[in-house]
């Protein structure tokens, strides 16, 4: 990237690594949309090819200010730390151990930060999607994955590494003999009702839709998943996104398994009939990187 002068057009950029496809897009000081890119996700090396390229196309007439990245985990979120921005032990053939935020800076050196394509998500929601303006919100993805973030007045929720709520353990129902699909937990969430898992248990050829039965399970899963974020986060709505979210039907069943996990014990919460909230923003990982590029950049442009 050539050297930029600080009179030219700034921009700022988001990517989203997600399990399946990756999605990037620069946007100018002035609102416009100057670039847009969706890829599979294949390699390493070729994802950051894929991205520069899409970025670069953008550049020829714009100076970039900062990057937001938003990443599937494990991850290291330490801004301290060595490690940060690496990826660690992921079920994503040849992406454990590979160093995303080294690999992008050394070809875009500005102001970048970093966070978990959840937690992005739970900020873009909490900031302009199904639930704006509420202080505490948790966002959930149910895909390729089962992955969780929460973000609470504008922040998100970072510790020794990051909410990881697809591998909480569940209770696995006693006529439930499927095998799961997470490599590390027999009993996790990801594993008892991701898109993997509701594959596996389906008949081929019928979608989850057309069998009430495997609908009926994952609902009661996810139930639970959604009980242990509400006793844990307290969220004032969880927001629910992810390919298997938008199957007519399992959202409402859903709803009734959490309160049936409860037991009535915190059912306050639950007051509001939208607590679970089907999410409003197509691409909350991409649009929430794309803020944690924007707050990168204030201070840049301050000093």
């Amino acid at each position: 990237m050539r050297t930029r002068t600080p009179s030219e057009p700034a921009a700022c950029a988001g990517i989203e690594f997600g399990g399946t496809k990756i999605l990037c897009r620069i946007v100018a000081d002035d609102g416009r949309v100057l670039a847009a890119g969706r890829f599979a996700t294949a390699t390493p090396a070729q994802a950051i090819e894929d991205v520069s390229a899409c970025l670069n196309a953008a550049l020829a007439r714009h100076r970039l200010r900062a990057l937001g990245v938003a990443s599937f985990g494990p991850i290291v979120l330490d801004a301290k730390s060595a490690r940060y921005g690496q990826l660690l032990a992921t079920p994503k053939a040849g992406w454990s151990g590979f160093d995303v935020r080294g690999e992008l800076l050394r070809r875009f050196p500005v102001p970048l930060v970093i966070d978990t394509d959840v937690n992005a998500a739970a900020l873009a929601e909490q900031a302009g999607g199904a639930a704006r303006g509420l202080p505490c919100v948790a966002y959930v993805t149910v895909g390729t994955g089962v992955g969780g973030g929460l973000a609470l007045e504008g922040r998100t929720l970072k510790g020794a590494l990051h909410p990881e709520i697809g591998h909480m353990r569940l209770r696995r129902r006693a006529h439930d003999r499927h095998v799961s699909t997470c490599p590390f937990h027999e009993d996790c969430a990801e594993g008892l009702a991701s898109g993997p898992a509701v594959a596996r248990r389906l008949t081929p050829g019928r979608t989850l839709a057309e069998d009430p039965e495997v609908l009926a399970l994952v609902a009661d899963y996810l139930g639970d998943l959604a009980a242990n974020l509400v006793l844990a986060w307290s969220p004032h709505r969880i927001v629910l996104g992810g390919g298997v979210m938008g199957v007519p039907g399992l959202i409402g069943t859903m709803r009734a398994s959490l309160r049936a996990a409860l037991n009535d014990y915190g059912a306050a919460l639950l007051s509001d009939p939208d607590y679970l909230a089907p999410a409003a923003l197509p691409d909350a990982g991409l649009e929430g990187a794309l803020l944690l590029a924007r707050a990168a950049a204030r201070p840049a442009a301050a000093s």
